[in-house]
């Protein structure tokens, strides 16, 4: 064993346990908390798994794509989670979240250290098919919870039906099947009154 190298990686495991403590503006299919990253990247993860068979192209490498969405939101450790419909925190939270990238995957050795790296930076510039896929995906659970929860994170951050529509949009990019079946949803949601009427601003 290179004890050296053992070192860094169980730093970096110690660190990205902070994870379990960032809790996103969602909240769980049964409604009864807010979900934390770490159950957020797990769903992901297993999202990933049972629902690829819908990715765009028949040729999309899943055991890329669970990599991606496991990684994706360790930034927040440092960078806190911001929503996203919050456009003008979402450009201040990219600089924030580059550098998280950089201290976080810095801990661990130079092998792992990139190309962790670089699965978090293939995931946020979504050009390949897999991080399109990731990305459908990372956007589709936020919204089957707002859906089983009565549009709760939309409700109470004011989001409008154009606003979730104009967000997700990218889905289709990942997943056409997805992406028609999330329209479908947000007839449905519209219909039941789960989106804020107007646009009342967001705070983060």
């Amino acid at each position: 064993m290179d004890r050296e190298r053992f070192e860094q990686q169980l730093a970096f495991l110690k660190e990205v346990d902070k994870v379990k403590g960032i809790f996103r503006r969602t909240r769980l299919l049964d409604d009864s908390r807010y979900e934390n990253d770490a159950e957020h990247a797990w769903h992901l993860a297993l999202m990933a798994m049972v629902l690829s068979e819908y990715a765009n192209g028949s040729d999309v490498d899943v055991s890329r794509v669970i990599r991606m969405v496991l990684l994706h939101d360790l930034v927040e450790i440092d960078a806190g989670d911001t929503i996203v419909y919050d456009t003008q925190g979402r450009a201040a939270a990219a600089e924030r979240e580059t550098r998280a990238a950089d201290r976080i995957f810095g801990l661990l050795p130079a092998d792992q250290r990139d190309e962790f790296r670089a699965l978090w930076d293939e995931f946020e510039a979504r050009q390949t098919p897999e991080s399109r896929f990731a990305a459908a995906i990372d956007r589709l659970e936020p919204l089957l919870q707002n859906a089983a929860t009565e549009g709760h994170a939309w409700i109470e951050n004011g989001i409008t039906r154009t606003q979730v529509e104009q967000a997700n949009r990218h889905i289709g990019d990942g997943s056409r099947d997805l992406w028609d079946f999330v329209q479908q949803l947000f007839g449905e949601c519209d219909r039941k009154g789960y989106f804020a009427s107007t646009e009342q601003g967001m705070e983060s």
